[in-house]
This record gives structure tokens, sequence and C-alpha cells, in this order.
């Protein structure tokens, strides 16, 4: 749950709004706010995080949900593609 700085609970409709604006700013393509977790999903999969902790963080209840919705198993590929983009974003904050 996310809040205002009142600490009311922020509408549904006020924070997708605030999404869209952010992703606008930052100039990236703008997705649905829910494709964050088919994100998140993959790449805990693409680091090898076991699959229960996995369910955990998404927290779902039911493991099929991770495994057959939200996650999708990256390519040896992938993965090396992934493990370069951390090598490069580890270069970026040391700057």
């Amino acid at each position: 749950m996310f809040t205002t700085r009142y600490r009311t609970p922020i509408e549904p409709r006020n924070f997708n709004r605030s999404f869209a604006d952010r992703t606008s700013k930052a100039g990236i393509r703008r997705i649905r706010l829910h494709d964050t977790r088919h994100t998140c999903g993959s790449l805990l999969a693409a680091l090898d995080v076991h699959p229960r902790i996995a369910m955990q963080i998404l927290r779902h209840s039911k493991i099929a949900v991770t495994m057959e919705i939200y996650t999708h198993v990256p390519s040896e590929a992938t993965r090396k593609a992934l493990r370069r983009l951390g090598k490069h974003l580890g270069k970026q904050d040391r700057k």
C-alpha cells in the first residue's frame, strides 16, 4: 500500500497517473503499472532466485501463479546480457 504525504491511502487512479507522469518525464516507454510485476518476476528468475522466494516477493499465495504467469525463464544469452547490463550499471554509480 502506498500513502500520501498525509499518510492516507493513495487512490489507484492517482497512483497510475503519477506512474505514467514519471515514466514520461524519465523518457521511457509507457507501460501499465501492473506490467512491472511481470518484469520483477522475470528478473528474479534471471537472477536464479528460488521460486518460493520470488513468490513471497511478488506476494502470491500459489507458486503456480508465480511460475506460470509472472515468470518468463530467460535463455543463457539473456542471462549473459543481464550480467553485462549489471556491470555497466554498476560503473554508472561510481561516476
